[in-house]
C-alpha cells in the first residue's frame, strides 16, 4: 500500500492544471544504487472534508479492432463510490493525452500513430489531420514508449504537441484550423531521447508559461545537470524561450527527475507532479523552484536536505504513474502497472491525507483530467503493447465521484 508523507510545507511554488494519468516505463537501474525508502506515514487528518518493469511483452501494440467511436453505456453508479458514468470512445489506439478547447470539443494524441483526433461536446470522433502520411503529425518515430506524446491549447491558441523524432524528443506548435493543424514551427528541440524514459507530458500554468516534462533518456547522469534538458520539468514562453524567473537562467524548473508523467495545479499555485521510480518507489512531488528531486542518487523519501522528499511513494507495482488531475480537494492519479486510479486528499494548507485506491476494471490508464463540467475523464492504455485490451479498447470513459 502507498505510504503517505508527512504534511506539504508551504513554500514559493506554482500549481498545475488539473491533470492525471499513468505511464508505463520500463527501464535500467542507476549505476549505483540509489538510496531512500518509503515516505514515512503522517499522521495529521486532511481538513474539511517504467524502471517500473512493466509485466508483458515489449512488442507492438495489438491493433484496434474497430475504427474510434463514440458511445455512452448505462451508468452503473453507486452512492459513495467512483465509477464509470459514460463511454466517451472506443476503439482509440495508443491514446496517450487529452486537452480540452475552449469551444469545449477535446484533442486526443495517438501515441504509436502520430495522429491526432477530435472529440466533440456531442461525443463525435473525427481526425485532426496534419501535414504527414495519412494526416498523421510528421516526423513522428515510435519505439516502446516514445511518439507522439503531450498535447495541450496555448493561452492565445494554438496546439503544442511533444513528439519524439529519430533524432530527438521536441515541442512543435500548430495552428488549428477547422480540423487542420498547420503552419507547424519548433519551439524546442534537442531533447535527449531513447526508446523509454522520454517525458512528455505538457501544461500551461496559471502563470500563463507552457511546463514540459522530460525524462532521463535511460542516462542517468543528465538528470543532475542542469544544462541538460533531460530528466526535468522545463518553463518556457509560447515561443519556447527561457521564462523570466527560471532559477538558472535557461529552461530548467526542476531537476533530478527520472521520468515526470504528470502535472498540475491547485488555485493557490501549488504545483504537483507524478514521477516513476526505477523498481522501488514511484512518487507524487510538491514541484519547488529550483528544487532537486534527487535522481538517480535518491529514489523515494530520503530526508536530505539538498533534495526534495516526495510527499507520497508507491511500491511500483501499485502504481506507475502517469497523468494527473488537480484539485484543491486532492490529486488524482492514473496508474499503468497499478491498474487503477488512485486519489490523494489535499487539506486546506497542502496537508496530505492517506491515498485511496479505486479499482475501475479497466486496465491499464494512462491519463485523467478535468472535464468543463468538473467529472474526470480517464483514458486507458490497454493497446501499449503491456496491456491484455479487450474488443473495446482503448477507451475514454466519464468518470464520477461521490
Amino acid at each position: 500500500m502507498p505510504r503517505p508523507l508527512r504534511p506539504v510545507r508551504p513554500s514559493w511554488v506554482l500549481v498545475v492544471a488539473a491533470v492525471i494519468g499513468t505511464a508505463s516505463c520500463s527501464g535500467s537501474p542507476a549505476e549505483e544504487e540509489p538510496v531512500g525508502g518509503p515516505a514515512p506515514a503522517h499522521t495529521d487528518p486532511v481538513q474539511n472534508g517504467d524502471a517500473n518493469t512493466d509485466p508483458g511483452s515489449a512488442s507492438a501494440p495489438a491493433p484496434a479492432t474497430d475504427e474510434p467511436t463514440g458511445g455512452t453505456t448505462e451508468p452503473r453508479v453507486e452512492a459513495g463510490e467512483v465509477a464509470v458514468a459514460e463511454t466517451i470512445a472506443t476503439g482509440l489506439h495508443t491514446p496517450w493525452d487529452v486537452d480540452f478547447l475552449a469551444d469545449g470539443s477535446a484533442l486526443v494524441s495517438l501515441r504509436d500513430t502520430g495522429e491526432v483526433l477530435r472529440i466533440t461536446t456531442d461525443g463525435e470522433v473525427s481526425p485532426v489531420v496534419a501535414d504527414g502520411p495519412d494526416g498523421a503529425v510528421p516526423d513522428v518515430h515510435h519505439e516502446t514508449e516514445d511518439g507522439l506524446l503531450g498535447l495541450a491549447e496555448g493561452p492565445e491558441g494554438g496546439i503544442y504537441l511533444y513528439l519524439t523524432t529519430s533524432a530527438d524528443n521536441r515541442v512543435v506548435r500548430y495552428d488549428l484550423e477547422g480540423d487542420t493543424l498547420v503552419n507547424p514551427r519548433v519551439i524546442l528541440d534537442g531533447i535527449p531521447t531513447e526508446r523509454t524514459h522520454s517525458g512528455g507530458r505538457l501544461a500551461f500554468g496559471p502563470d500563463g508559461y507552457l511546463y514540459i516534462t522530460t525524462g532521463d533518456a535511460r542516462q542517468t547522469d543528465l538528470s543532475q545537470d542542469t544544462d541538460s534538458l533531460a530528466g526535468k520539468i522545463l518553463r518556457v514562453t509560447t515561443e519556447g524561450e527561457p521564462a523570466p524567473g527560471n532559477p538558472f537562467d535557461n529552461e530548467v524548473w526542476s531537476y533530478g527527475h527520472r521520468n515526470v508523467q504528470g502535472l498540475g495545479w491547485t488555485s493557490d499555485g501549488r504545483m504537483y507532479a507524478s514521477e516513476f521510480g526505477s523498481d522501488k518507489f514511484d512518487e507524487l512531488n510538491l514541484i519547488e523552484a529550483g528544487g532537486n528531486y534527487g535522481w538517480p542518487l535518491i529514489e523515494g523519501w530520503a530526508g536530505d536536505p539538498d533534495y526534495v522528499d516526495p510527499l507520497v511513494t508507491w511500491e511500483t507495482d501499485e502504481a506507475s504513474p502517469s497523468g494527473i488531475a488537480v484539485t484543491d480537494e486532492g490529486v488524482w492519479m492514473s496508474a499503468l502497472r497499478g491498474e487503477r486510479l488512485w486519489f490523494v486528499p489535499l487539506g486546506p494548507d497542502g496537508e496530505v491525507g492517506d491515498p485511496v485506491e479505486h479499482d475501475l476494471d479497466l486496465g491499464r490508464l494512462r491519463a485523467v483530467v478535468t472535464a468543463p463540467d468538473g467529472a474526470l475523464w480517464v483514458v486507458t492504455s490497454n493497446t501499449d503493447g503491456r496491456g491484455d485490451p479487450s474488443a473495446d479498447d482503448d477507451r475514454i470513459v466519464r468518470v464520477v465521484a461521490p
